[in-house]
């Protein structure tokens, strides 16, 4: 299957199964979101953000209908971003997205299955209308995600990728991320939800096709998505947040044995190497809809004028990234540990943040965009 890159689609006389099968699971075995047989890529039922409600009620409803993606992926400060959204299905995100990044932004979207891509393509002439817009400031491509040089998208072009419950469709994760690597701006940020295994999956479950469909045949472990990220050039993995997946079918059941799989959105930042040197930093609240504290992932919460001292790991992202004007960097007179938060223990296990928590739900860090006035991607 590899020797003649059927998993990219670009032989004719051999097409790998992990393409085929959800190209037709997606565009004709799921008819509706009720069809699916997990909640693997359905919306955890948690609190959505307003100003998400409404950009949300302003799409099509055959869009939102044929929608297949867990979560909502919605990084902070788009105002103005340039955004590809890997995998992009009906374009559900796409239209929400491309009401944050306003009309001098743009979203493009990227997905391989057709029937998905003409319901997306269909409506943009609709949203545009419906935006206020003069001109679309969103575009579909057809396309791998493992392949976005093939799709013709440039390098260094993009400041944001998002991407949701699509990466476990691929079998080669690697160029997923080396590719999602190379068209990132420097400071651009991979913000995604994905699915993931508490272990290796054995081929039994690598080959249902079925479990492929459901976003768990070809789920990672999160170990190796740890490993994978940093191999190709990104920060270390942020997690944001993490949720547990129920399988509602005997027959599926048994095949996954004991076996666990959760839903849990990362961030990943392609900024210069990190120092082991911590850092004092103070929030702005400049950040539309986050006025008061900003919740950066599962270990720090930023309050407004609150003193905080994070690792250089994290002091690198914030300033090389679109955060870099929103936070003050050590600041003048705070005598070292004087009335300076220490951050709680992080982790990058999703299956230990929800024992943590004690709940199999952890509540989603929906993130928001800058005003109009105050613009993050430049």
């Amino acid at each position: 299957k590899r020797g003649c890159n059927a998993i990219l689609g670009r032989c004719s006389s051999c097409v790998s199964v992990f393409l085929t099968f959800p190209q037709d699971y997606y565009g004709k075995t799921l008819k509706k979101t009720s069809d699916l047989k997990s909640n693997a890529c359905l919306a955890p039922a948690q609190p959505i953000p307003a100003f998400v409600l409404k950009a949300l009620k302003k799409i099509h409803p055959e869009v939102t209908s044929k929608y297949y993606g867990c979560g909502l992926v919605v990084p902070e400060c788009l105002e103005g971003c340039k955004l590809l959204d890997l995998g992009s299905g009906s374009g559900r995100d796409c239209y929400m997205l491309s009401q944050l990044v306003g009309e001098k932004g743009h979203v493009t979207g990227i997905d391989m299955t057709e029937d998905q891509l003409e319901v997306a393509r269909k409506y943009v002439d609709h949203h545009t209308r419906e935006f206020g817009y003069e001109k679309p400031n969103v575009d579909f491509v057809q396309g791998y995600i493992d392949a976005l040089k093939e799709a013709g998208l440039e390098e260094n072009s993009f400041d944001i990728i998002i991407s949701n419950c699509v990466v476990n469709l691929s079998p080669d994760k690697r160029k997923v991320l080396s590719d999602a690597y190379r068209v990132l701006k420097d400071g651009g940020e991979l913000y995604f939800s994905d699915v993931y295994s508490n272990r290796k999956l054995s081929d039994e479950i690598k080959n249902h096709k079925v479990l492929w469909g459901e976003c768990l045949g070809g789920a990672l472990w999160w170990g190796d998505l740890v490993r994978l990220a940093q191999e190709v050039g990104f920060s270390p993995p942020r997690l944001v947040t993490a949720n547990v997946i129920t399988v509602d079918n005997m027959e599926l059941e048994a095949i996954l044995g004991d076996y666990q799989f959760v839903s849990a959105t990362y961030r990943l930042f392609k900024v210069p190497k990190i120092s082991n040197k911590a850092s004092l930093v103070i929030y702005n609240g400049n950040i539309a809809g986050f006025g008061e504290s900003l919740e950066f992932d599962a270990q720090y919460t930023f309050k407004v004028d609150e003193v905080v001292e994070v690792d250089g790991e994290v002091a690198s992202i914030l300033s090389h990234s679109r955060f870099a004007e929103e936070f003050t960097f050590q600041p003048p007179g705070v005598p070292a540990g004087c009335g300076v938060k220490k951050p709680k223990v992080g982790t990058v296990n999703p299956f230990e943040l929800v024992l943590q928590l004690g709940s199999a739900t952890v509540s989603s860090a929906t993130g928001g965009c800058c005003g109009a006035e105050s613009s993050c991607c430049k």
